[in-house]
């Protein structure tokens, strides 16, 4: 397990390079992110530890960061002064781009996998933005009307855009479809909509019902199964949805955390293994127990909606000394190797197999 101190700045997100395999970038902010500077560092991992490539101070708190998809040295932020900005490594201080549309802070930004020039960028002011780096101005704006904290281009499908809110919502937005007063809004899956499978309330210490609603935080989209994502927030619990069968509710839940989860994120090698960060301290990996949806999906007797899979816990990494904010895999080299960051000042580089009992 590596560790790099981020001193006077507590971590928001991490992220590994898509084109580097010892390369990645943490956002973080001072004063836990209610007020002061922001800075971002860029990481190498090399015999000697994690030393620090360059760092970027910004003016106001980072939240979130992507890698571009198109040129491997430079780096989006999301900026609690409702900008984006675009870094290059091999630039000087200043950003080399800088995007001001947003009127309040921007949460999430997400570079699309498909078709690499364009991203997304989501903000508490309820909207939706996509953007391109050839242009100062937005392409498009999808309105959510609720503080939107997570935001993403399906990675199977360049067109199509999902986000998280606080009103306990997933929405999509599908770009091929014509804008009309629904604006490209193609489903509104609530994230509260399916009651605790019976079993699970004899459990002690979980949550006494899974029915209401609760601030979403975090989403991802699975990268083998192009129709399911996982969503996590408030509520302590993670949830998986197929978006072709919103009326059936989640696919499967995972409980476990003590508080919060701030971040999931599916395994690039794995199909039903996830990672999370919670408010509890820990980083955990799970299983969904996809395979066991499966054969519940074949069912020819099942009829409406059926109780989720609930999913496993594997283990869990519990270094960190203050609430965990950020997590991502690597997906060069052996498989299972993650990054974690935290308002501890921390960034842990750690192997997810250490720990999977």
């Amino acid at each position: 397990m590596l560790h790099y101190r981020t001193q006077g700045f507590n971590g928001s997100a991490v992220k590994y390079s898509p084109f580097f395999d010892n390369r990645l970038a943490v956002a973080s902010a001072a004063n836990f992110g209610l007020v002061g500077n922001g800075r971002l560092y860029v990481l190498e991992l090399t015999p000697n530890g994690i030393v620090p490539v360059k760092w970027f101070t910004t003016q106001d708190s980072l939240y979130d960061l992507a890698w571009s998809e198109i040129h491997e040295n430079q780096v989006l932020t999301a900026s609690g002064d409702g900008s984006i900005k675009l870094y290059d490594t091999t630039a000087d201080d200043f950003p080399i781009m800088n995007w001001k549309e947003h009127n309040r802070e921007v949460f999430s930004v997400n570079w699309n996998l498909v078709s690499k020039d364009r991203f997304c960028s989501s903000s508490w002011d309820g909207t939706v933005r996509v953007w391109t780096p050839h242009r100062q101005q937005s392409l498009l704006t999808l309105p959510t009307h609720s503080c939107t904290y997570s935001v993403s281009f399906c990675p199977h499908n360049p067109e199509l855009i999902s986000c998280v809110t606080s009103d306990s919502y997933i929405r999509l937005f599908d770009l091929r479809t014509p804008a009309s007063a629904s604006n490209h809004l193609v489903a509104q899956i609530p994230n509260h909509g399916a009651s605790m499978p019976p079993s699970i309330p004899s459990q002690p210490g979980l949550p006494p019902t899974l029915a209401q609603p609760a601030e979403i935080l975090t989403h991802d989209w699975n990268k083998y199964r192009p129709t399911v994502l996982a969503t996590a927030g408030v509520d302590r619990t993670i949830r998986t949805f197929d978006i072709r069968a919103p009326q059936q509710g989640p696919l499967s839940i995972m409980l476990g955390h003590d508080y919060a989860v701030k971040k999931v994120a599916w395994s690039p090698h794995l199909s039903s293994v996830l990672l999370s960060a919670s408010y509890d301290m820990t980083c955990r990996v799970w299983d969904d127990r996809s395979e066991a949806t499966a054969a519940a999906d074949s069912d020819p007797m099942r009829s409406g909606p059926a109780s989720p899979v609930v999913g496993s816990e594997l283990g869990r990494m519990g270094r960190h000394t203050e609430f965990v904010t950020g997590v991502d895999w690597c997906m060069f080299g052996n498989e299972g190797w993650c990054a974690s960051v935290g308002w501890d000042e921390s960034l842990y580089v750690w192997d997810v197999r250490a720990i999977m009992s």
